[in-house]
């Protein structure tokens, strides 16, 4: 299906048609008599909370910020449930190049317990530990350096696959944004669940949505695995950014504050 954007953001995106067209289209271009001796300024891309509803109860917030540095992109999330007296919670650190490949994944959990997976010959590798005072364990796995990470709770992970999506399975045609009818499949890996799935994703339209008793008009995209089905909603007109998803099975609802 066709879909016009009209803005320099999705020509940037569809003109290269790489994962960091996406992540580098919000920065304002580089001065050709760039300073070599200084390094380049950080780029943020996405910054924000996002409010996390089960039967429309606020249970918990995940604030995030997603920001590039030559060629490097780091996604930060942090999760606190609400009513929680730990202010620290859940935190995730993602590292990833310019193109996807996976450089280095950190997760941590106030209340004990941490886990990293990073490259090792080609593949992936996960070492994690339980207590401050046991040895860790490790588990490799048998997936290139490109396979996204979608791990628990985070779901700016889940925006990133989207850019990823529509940047490596979109195309231009006439000045529109045409995306393959048949959903595209990736690999993926859940850290905390020490587990790989592959998940599917595709483009449904443009639709209509109520956010806070505003009518938007924002992307809908479905992204779906062996035993889940979510609906991602995006704004096309600035950034595509992730404003909504809901998890019907789970009657979850997460908006961007």
């Amino acid at each position: 299906m066709n879909l016009h954007t009209g803005t320099r953001w999705a020509q940037a995106l569809i003109a290269t048609c790489m994962l960091t067209s996406i992540l580098s289209a919000v920065a304002r271009p580089a001065s050709d008599k760039k300073d070599k001796t200084k390094p380049d300024a950080t780029q943020v891309v996405d910054s924000g909370s996002f409010g996390i509803f089960i039967r429309g109860q606020r249970v918990a917030t995940e604030t995030f910020h997603v920001q590039q540095q030559s060629g490097v992109s780091e996604i930060k999330s942090q999760l606190k449930e609400t009513g929680s007296s730990d202010s620290a919670g859940q935190k995730s650190d993602l590292e990833i190049t310019s193109n996807g490949e996976l450089l280095r994944y950190d997760w941590s959990q106030a209340s004990g317990g941490s886990l990293s997976v990073y490259p090792e010959n080609e593949f992936l590798k996960e070492k994690i530990t339980t207590s401050a005072t046991s040895k860790p364990a490790e588990q490799p796995f048998l997936l290139p350096s490109s396979t996204p990470i979608l791990d628990n709770n985070f779901f700016v992970h889940r925006e990133v696959l989207a850019w990823r999506y529509l940047s490596s399975a979109c195309r231009s045609e006439s000045g529109s944004l045409k995306c393959p009818q048949e959903p595209a499949e990736f690999g993926s890996l859940v850290p905390q669940d020490r587990i790989s799935m592959p998940v599917r994703m595709e483009l449904v339209g443009k639709e209509k949505v109520t956010i806070r008793g505003a009518e938007r008009q924002l992307l809908h995209l479905k992204l779906t695995g062996e035993n889940f089905d979510w609906s991602l909603w995006l704004d096309d007109q600035d950034h595509y950014k992730l404003i909504r998803v809901t998890i019907p099975a789970d009657s979850t609802e997460v908006v961007r504050d």
